[in-house]
């Protein structure tokens, strides 16, 4: 069958490939929003996305949720759930600069057993892993997952990633935890940044930067006093 795609089309497609799943909200949030009938358009596009044989769905979520034709969720999985707050996350980064190199998943050291990072992304100029907090754990393995990161800090791979800087020194990435709960967890080598949102880290940075430019002492939280490029 002979059929063509628009761009539109094909970074929709690309779009649901990355973030493996995605629902119908946030699509017409990234790709419709600007047209009329934004729901009606995104509605008509995925149908026929989806009779073309492009990408996969599952209704067993309200609105409809579009999967990878290759995907290896089942239909019915939590996994589900565990990449629509990524891409929750991603959105919300998105209301204030649109992040570049976005890793979903990403396997830095590509070794089992180190650090999976459920998203990198360079957002407003700073590279960040980010750790999305779903379920609460015990401190003792927030602290082991914390220990993953500064053993590959110390291994030096990580200056080598290929999203880094050629004009620059290399860059060890902040590590956002989004997390209902704090943890008493610490690292003298990485920053670790505990906050509930990405919208709570703008604001607190946006706090942070008017105490700087008062004068004011900063605070000596893990998520306040950010040395890190949010302008």
């Amino acid at each position: 069958m002979s059929f063509r795609l628009s761009q539109r089309d094909k970074d929709i497609i690309g779009f649901i490939d990355q973030f493996r799943a995605v629902d119908r909200d946030s699509l017409v949030d990234l790709f419709f929003k600007q047209l009329k009938s934004p729901v009606n358009a995104c509605n008509s596009v995925m149908v026929r996305l989806y009779r073309l044989g492009l990408i996969e769905r599952t209704q067993q979520y309200s609105p409809t949720v579009y999967l990878p034709v290759n995907a290896k969720i089942k239909k019915n999985s939590q996994k589900i759930l565990h990449f629509l707050s990524i891409l929750d996350v991603y959105k919300q980064m998105c209301t204030y600069s649109v992040p570049k190199q976005v890793i979903v998943e990403d396997k830095p050291t590509g070794r089992k057993g180190g650090i999976e990072p459920d998203l990198f992304c360079i957002f407003k100029g700073s590279p960040f892993w980010v750790e999305i907090q779903r379920n609460q754990y015990s401190e003792q393995k927030m602290q082991v997952k914390v220990n993953l990161y500064e053993e590959f800090f110390f291994s030096d791979e990580w200056r080598s990633l290929h999203w880094q800087p050629e004009e620059r020194s290399p860059i060890f990435p902040s590590v956002i935890l989004i997390t209902p709960v704090r943890y008493a967890v610490n690292s003298d080598h990485i920053r670790i940044i505990q906050v509930a949102s990405i919208h709570e880290l703008m604001e607190k940075y946006k706090s942070s930067a008017k105490q700087q430019r008062e004068g004011k002492p900063r605070s000596s939280a893990s998520s306040a006093g950010m040395k890190i490029n949010l302008t």
